[in-house]
C-alpha cells in the first residue's frame, strides 16, 4: 500500500493543544469493528460499554522529562531528548542541531535557576541520527527532574506548564521510562477505573516505554519500506498468567492505546499464548496483519500517514477508520495526544 492513502486533512484547530479542563470528560466515538458503525458518546459512558467477561489492558509507563537544554562553551544553546541509557550509562539522545554538533564537544545542563547540573560529552555521532551523550557518573532521575521538560508532542504549539506534569500521565503511571506518553490511558480517571472494576473486570498492567517514533510520519512511498523504531516492554508473571487464562475462558481481551496493544501482539506467540519477560519490538501493524490477542482496542484518533494510524485501519478496515474519521471532524472531535477517544469494539 501507498501511504499517500493514509493522509486526511485536519483543520488546525481540531488538533488539541491542551488537555481537556477536567479528565475524563472527553468525547467517546464508539465504532463497531467489522460493520464500522460508530456512536458519539462520553468516556463517561465506556464503562457501560463493558461485560464482566473481558480484560482491560493498560500500559503504566510513566513519561520521563525527557527534553532539554545545553549551553555549550561557546554560549550556543542545543536542546536534547534523552531515549534511552546504555550499559556503559551513556544515554543515546535526539539532538536538534545534529549537522552542527561534532564528537568531543562539552555541554553544560542547568536547573531552572541557571546553576550547574552536570556536563556531559558527546561521545559518538549514532547511525539512526541520534546522538551519545556521556558523564563522569551515571545520572540520577533527579537530573531529570532540575533540567528536564515535559517531552509534548510537536503538534502542540506551546512551551510545557506545570499542569502538564500531572496531565502528561496516566493515573495508573508507575514505570518511567518513556519519551511520550500513552496517550488513550490520559482519559481515564481513578472514578472510571472503580466503575470498571465494580463490574468484576480484571485491569492487567504491561509495560511499553513509549519512544519519539509515535510521532514521526511514514517517509517512505510505499509502507512495506518503514522501518519501525524500537521500544521495550515488559509483561509480567502475573499479567501473562491472568491473560492467558482470561483467553482460555473466552473472555474479551481490551487493550487501551496501541502500546499496550503492540506489546500484547508482539508478547503473544503463534498460538496466542503471551510470553512473559522483558524484551524489544518494533513490531508494525498495517493492513493484512492478523491479530493473535487483541479484540477490541481504546484509542486516540491518530495523526496522517502515521504508524498508529495504519495500526487502527489493520484493526478495522481503512474506509471503516476514514469514515469515523470523517465524521469526528465534522463533529469537531479533538485529535492526538490531549484529544478525544476512540473505541473499536
Amino acid at each position: 500500500m501507498q501511504t499517500k492513502e493514509f493522509f486526511f486533512d485536519l483543520p488546525q484547530e481540531l488538533i488539541a493543544q491542551n488537555p481537556s479542563e477536567k479528565r475524563g470528560e472527553d468525547r467517546l466515538l464508539l465504532m463497531d469493528r467489522k460493520s464500522g458503525e460508530y456512536k458519539d458518546l462520553t468516556i463517561n459512558d465506556f464503562p457501560s460499554l463493558l461485560d464482566e467477561n473481558c480484560v482491560l489492558v493498560v500500559n503504566n509507563s510513566k513519561v520521563r522529562k525527557a527534553r532539554t537544554f545545553a549551553t555549550t562553551e561557546n554560549g550556543g544553546q542545543v536542546e536534547f531528548l534523552f531515549l534511552e541509557e546504555n550499559e556503559d550509562h551513556s544515554w543515546n539522545c535526539i539532538c536538534n542541531k545534529n549537522k552542527k554538533q561534532k564528537e568531543g564537544r562539552a555541554y553544560c545542563f542547568n536547573d531552572k535557576n541557571g546553576n550547574l547540573v552536570k556536563k556531559g560529552v558527546l561521545t559518538k555521532k549514532n547511525e539512526d541520527g541520534s546522538v551519545q551523550l556521556s558523564f563522569d557518573e551515571p545520572l540520577e532521575e533527579e537530573f531529570f527532574t532540575l533540567v528536564g521538560h515535559v517531552p509534548l508532542p510537536p503538534y502542540i504549539k506551546r512551551e510545557d506548564t506545570f499542569s502538564d506534569e500531572n496531565r502528561y500521565q496516566t493515573v495508573y503511571s508507575k514505570n518511567i521510562g518513556s519519551v511520550a506518553s500513552p496517550t488513550a490511558g490520559l482519559h481515564f480517571t481513578k472514578e472510571i477505573l472503580d466503575k470498571i472494576k465494580s463490574k468484576g473486570i480484571k485491569i492487567a498492567e504491561v509495560t511499553l516505554h513509549v519512544g519519539p517514533g509515535t510521532f514521526l510520519p511514514v517517509r517512505s512511498e510505499n509502507i512495506e519500506d518503514h522501518h519501525m523504531h524500537y521500544e521495550r516492554y515488559t509483561v509480567t508473571e502475573e499479567t501473562a498468567e491472568l491473560l492467558n487464562k482470561a483467553k482460555s475462558e473466552n473472555k474479551k481481551i481490551i487493550a487501551v492505546g496501541t502500546t499496550s496493544m503492540r506489546t500484547l501482539e508482539s508478547a503473544a506467540d503463534r498460538v496466542g499464548h503471551i510470553q512473559a519477560g522483558s524484551r524489544r519490538t518494533n513490531i508494525f501493524i498495517k493492513p493484512g496483519y492478523e491479530f493473535k490477542f487483541v479484540d477490541s482496542l481504546f484509542t486516540n484518533f491518530h495523526t496522517p500517514e502515521s504508524t498508529l494510524l495504519m495500526l487502527v485501519s489493520a484493526f478495522s478496515t481503512k474506509e471503516n477508520i476514514f469514515a469515523a474519521y470523517e465524521h469526528a471532524i465534522k463533529e469537531k472531535y479533538h485529535f492526538f495526544s490531549y484529544g478525544d477517544a476512540m473505541f473499536i469494539k
